[in-house]
């Protein structure tokens, strides 16, 4: 049986646009999350990060406009974990997207040879 994921995204992303794409022509069953609607919870967010195996950073969304106007690039060096994790709980736009959540694995972003390996 195939697994059902949940795909993360921010709907007027055009990466998210392309990772959707291929989650449909690869037959892959989801469920689909507005991250700017239903941002994920500091809990959400450390599952998925430790099922991941990135470094936390791999999370923020280094290129929005939220994360340059909070200055975090000379922040989140000197935060915690748990402070970082919080961070990313109080604004879904501070989220790289998408992020593709299965039981095993979650992917971060779109490169479609990581997603590749999941077929």
């Amino acid at each position: 049986m195939k697994q059902n994921y949940l795909f993360v995204e921010y709907p007027k992303c055009g990466t998210c646009q392309k990772a959707k794409k291929w989650l449909d022509d690869n037959s892959f069953s989801y469920e689909k999350r507005d991250i700017k609607e239903q941002n994920p919870t500091a809990e959400e967010l450390k599952i998925w990060w430790q099922k991941s195996q990135l470094p936390l950073r791999k999370f923020f969304n280094t290129s929005g406009l939220v994360y340059k106007s909070l200055g975090l690039k000379n922040k989140l060096p000197t935060m915690t974990e748990v402070e970082q994790l919080a961070l990313l709980a109080t604004n879904g736009m501070l989220v790289k997207r998408p992020i593709l959540i299965g039981e095993e694995q979650v992917v971060v972003g779109f490169k479609e040879a990581d997603w590749n390996k999941l077929k």
